[in-house]
C-alpha cells in the first residue's frame, strides 16, 4: 500500500490543496497526519480528496472538541487518535504521533515497523533498531521546504515528495 505522511499544515489551504494533488498522482491509499491541522476547514479540505486520513493532534490544534466532532459528524474519511495512533497495514505496523519523545519511546519499543510524528517543521528519517523513525517536515512551508513522504508498505520505501512553492 502506498501511503502519504504528512504534518504541520497549519491552515495552509493552498499548500494542503497541491500536497493532494500530488497524492492522488501517486495513487495513494491513505493518509497519516501527524498533527497541527489548526482549523476545522483544513480537515474539510482532506476530507473531499476521499482518501482515508488517519491524524493525531498537534500543540496548535486549539479546539479538540471541535475538530473530534466535525471528524464524527461531518467528515466520511477523517479518524482522529487523539495524541497517538496506531495503524496496520498487512503485516506493517505504523505509530504515529505529533511529539518526537513519544515517538522515540514508540521506536524503541520495537513494536513497529514506521513510526511518524512532526513538531519540529524539520524532516528526519532514521533508524531505531529494526523500526524506521520519521517526521515528514511540514506541509504549511513557513521554517523549510514543504513536502510530505510517501510510503510503500511492501518494499519497503520512503521517497521525500517536494510541494512547488509559487
Amino acid at each position: 500500500m502506498i501511503l502519504a505522511v504528512m504534518s504541520d499544515t497549519h491552515d495552509n489551504i493552498w499548500n494542503v490543496r497541491k500536497a493532494l494533488a500530488l497524492i492522488k498522482e501517486h495513487g495513494v491509499e491513505a493518509i497519516i497526519h501527524c498533527g497541527d491541522f489548526v482549523a476545522p476547514f483544513v480537515l474539510k479540505e482532506l476530507d473531499q480528496a476521499k482518501i482515508p486520513v488517519h491524524g493525531v493532534f498537534g500543540n496548535n490544534d486549539g479546539d479538540q472538541y471541535l475538530l473530534t466532532k466535525l471528524s464524527f459528524t461531518e467528515l466520511s474519511y477523517i479518524t482522529l487518535y487523539g495524541l497517538t495512533g496506531e495503524l496496520e497495514v498487512g503485516d506493517f505496523k505504523i505509530a504515529f504521533t505529533h511529539y518526537r519523545a513519544m515517538a522515540e519511546g514508540l521506536a524503541a519499543s520495537g513494536r513497529f515497523d514506521l513510526v511518524c510524528f512532526g513538531h519540529s517543521h524539520e524532516t528526519y528519517l532514521d533508524r531505531v533498531g529494526q523500526t524506521v523513525l520519521l517526521n515528514p517536515g511540514e506541509v504549511m512551508g513557513k521554517d523549510g521546504s514543504p513536502g510530505f513522504y510517501l510510503v510503500d508498505t511492501l518494499e519497503p520505501s520512503y521517497e521525500r515528495v517536494d510541494i512547488p512553492t509559487g
